[in-house]
């Protein structure tokens, strides 16, 4: 590969996706499973492409800088004060269960900690493409997939930092995770103080000049640059280009500057997920098949209880919750990036794991509301209300 011009290999290389994503529409096959199936069999001729994986983080973060143009201040201070005991739930549940199973197969403490947090996180970028492909973004349980998946990408940089520390041999003390909070909490706090006192006041000017030719450039250029300052920080770019759509939403504008740059994203996203394949590495042989099927059924079992009750605890009805539970079983990025730092066995269990549970994870979220139906149509709660929200407003009494 390294011999084919690069204007010639990306050509190639989308028209090969131009292909995949239509052959998934036409034969309805979940995309993101298709490239990252697509990665993992190319995976040796594209071992050191660097221009991929630049083009995937492009991707990534533009993904989540619209997400985040979704979600004003006002909305997310709501929405965290709400999504809390899901989050302890879910990091309990998925991180400490996946962590006890490993050390009932006989793995040592940090192995099993490793093993844990490979088991924690729902996939961010595979759940935010399948919400968007499926149509679902509008659905009362995107809010709280969305929210519980930003919890875990507050938790999930400070696991692979404190995963990384003890690989490089790192004293992980207080002092060290003070350090790390402080950087999440100076992350989050400059980007409030730049929307409310910033951004909010730009808001005509955004207004007026949407239609140039220079807007999409500052809205880039703000996605990336604050993904990048998340990154200098050893923080995760999904945080950063999130908290900067959530900036440029105080203008007020969140729908037509999400417009400007949608074409963007549906053009540099394949590659993330095509990268995201070349990662998935087996090795020779498959070890610890046992702790395998087992964490595998876990993620399973773990996800779809956590974010059932979550969901209930969140405000959604029975049936929505439901439907939220089979939507998150998905692992990815995260898995991923922890998968790296572990050792050579681990790794290799790794990406078994990781493409076991996006397999079925793909599957489960494409059927999630027909058995949702299913399990809501056998067992109604009474007073059933089909709106999403447990508790509706009664309807006016009549004059």
């Amino acid at each position: 590969m390294e011999n084919i011009p690069f204007l010639l290999l990306g050509g190639l290389m989308l028209g090969g996706f131009f292909a995949v994503s239509f052959a998934s529409w036409k034969f309805r096959l979940p995309s993101v499973l298709v490239y990252i199936i697509l990665g993992i069999a190319a995976a040796s001729l594209f071992h050191h492409a660097d221009w991929i994986h630049i083009t995937a983080e492009i991707g990534i973060v533009l993904l989540f800088f619209i997400l985040g143009l979704e979600f004003p201040l006002a909305r997310m201070v709501t929405v965290s004060k709400r999504i809390w005991p899901a989050g302890a739930l879910d990091v309990g549940l998925n991180l400490g269960g996946a962590m006890g199973v490993a050390l009932l197969f006989g793995l040592d403490l940090i192995a099993a900690l490793t093993v844990g947090s490979i088991a924690y996180a729902t996939s961010s970028s595979i759940s935010a493409k399948l919400l968007d492909e499926h149509k679902r973004l509008a659905n009362p349980e995107a809010e709280f997939i969305l929210s519980l998946l930003i919890f875990e990408d507050l938790v999930a940089p400070v696991l692979v930092s404190f995963l990384a520390g003890v690989r490089a041999g790192d004293q992980v003390s207080a002092a060290f995770m003070g350090v790390l909070f402080g950087k999440i909490l100076a992350l989050t706090a400059g980007a409030v103080l730049i929307g409310l006192y910033g951004f909010r006041r730009l808001s005509h000017f955004v207004a007026k000049c949407l239609q140039h030719d220079f807007m999409p450039m500052l809205a880039v250029g703000l996605a990336l640059g604050y993904a990048g300052l998340a990154v200098a920080l050893g923080l995760s770019e999904i945080l950063g280009a999130f908290l900067a759509g959530v900036m440029l939403s105080e203008t007020g504008r969140s729908s037509e500057l999400e417009h400007l740059l949608l074409p963007l994203r549906d053009l540099t996203l394949p590659f993330f997920f095509f990268w995201f394949g070349t990662t998935i590495q087996f090795g020779e042989g498959l070890p610890l098949v046992s702790l395998l099927g087992v964490l595998v059924l876990l993620a399973v079992v773990g996800k779809i209880v956590t974010a059932y009750a979550g969901g209930r605890w969140f405000g959604l009805n029975r049936k929505v919750a439901l439907r939220a539970g089979f939507s998150m079983v998905q692992r990815g990025e995260f898995s991923a990036i922890i998968a790296g730092l572990a050792s050579a066995q681990l790794r290799v269990f790794s990406g078994a794991y990781i493409l076991a549970t996006a397999v079925i994870g793909v599957f489960l979220f494409d059927r999630a509301p027909a058995l949702a139906g299913w399990i809501h149509r056998r067992r109604p709660p009474p007073g059933a209300d089909p709106s999403g929200l447990k508790n509706p407003e009664p309807p006016a009494a009549a004059p």
